[in-house]
């Protein structure tokens, strides 16, 4: 359906994210994938989906000069809140423990803000899943650290793969969401277009 309603814009897709692309890809949509590297930091003050939507706007603001008439950029950003905490993509394996010993035996949120933007207006979608997890052993996180090398994931930790699996025992919200990109609501606003 979206294919047919957006055949006449240019859909540019700014992030690097596997899970993004195949996202796009499975709702049928053609686009290209264009990644500016932008420094994420955001005023302090900010909290929640407020911090997820200063970051996919700013991402967003990098292709500002660029964008044009049929034009349709996404960019998005997602974090993981845990007991007042913000965690992002962990910077090593290090950070990474550190971040899954946080979540252990713990309820978290994670945040979602997609960055919707032509060269005339922009929408912010945000989304918010709570997770539960079950307590991880210290072997369990050196294995899942090691084999799955989560740097590229907020919270450092994917629920579609091992970790996922044996951590999480409960979600309420979107599974999508918890993967970097609430589907559900990207759908309902393109649908407008």
């Amino acid at each position: 359906m979206l294919t047919k309603k957006l055949e006449n814009f240019n859909i540019i897709l700014a992030s690097g994210s596997p899970r993004r692309q195949q996202f796009l890809k499975d709702l049928g949509l053609s686009f290209t994938v264009k990644f500016i590297d932008v420094e994420e930091i955001y005023p302090k003050y900010l909290h929640g989906n407020e911090i997820t939507s200063f970051l996919a706007q700013l991402k967003a603001d990098a292709y500002e000069e660029t964008l044009k008439k049929n034009d349709i950029l996404i960019t998005a950003d997602t974090i993981v809140r845990s007991n007042g905490k913000i965690l992002g993509k962990p910077t090593d394996a290090t950070d990474a423990k550190n971040m899954l010993l946080e979540l252990s035996n713990q309820e978290h949120e994670v945040i979602t803000s997609i960055c919707i933007r032509t060269n005339t207006s922009t929408k912010i979608i945000n989304d918010t899943t709570i997770v539960y997890f079950e307590k991880l052993s210290k072997e369990e996180i050196d294995y899942y650290i090691d084999k799955y090398a989560p740097f590229d994931k907020a919270g450092s930790y994917g629920i579609q793969e091992w970790l996922g699996y044996i951590a999480v025992k409960k979600i309420e919200g979107s599974f999508f969401n918890v993967m970097g990109f609430p589907v559900h609501k990207f759908y309902k606003e393109m649908m407008k277009f």
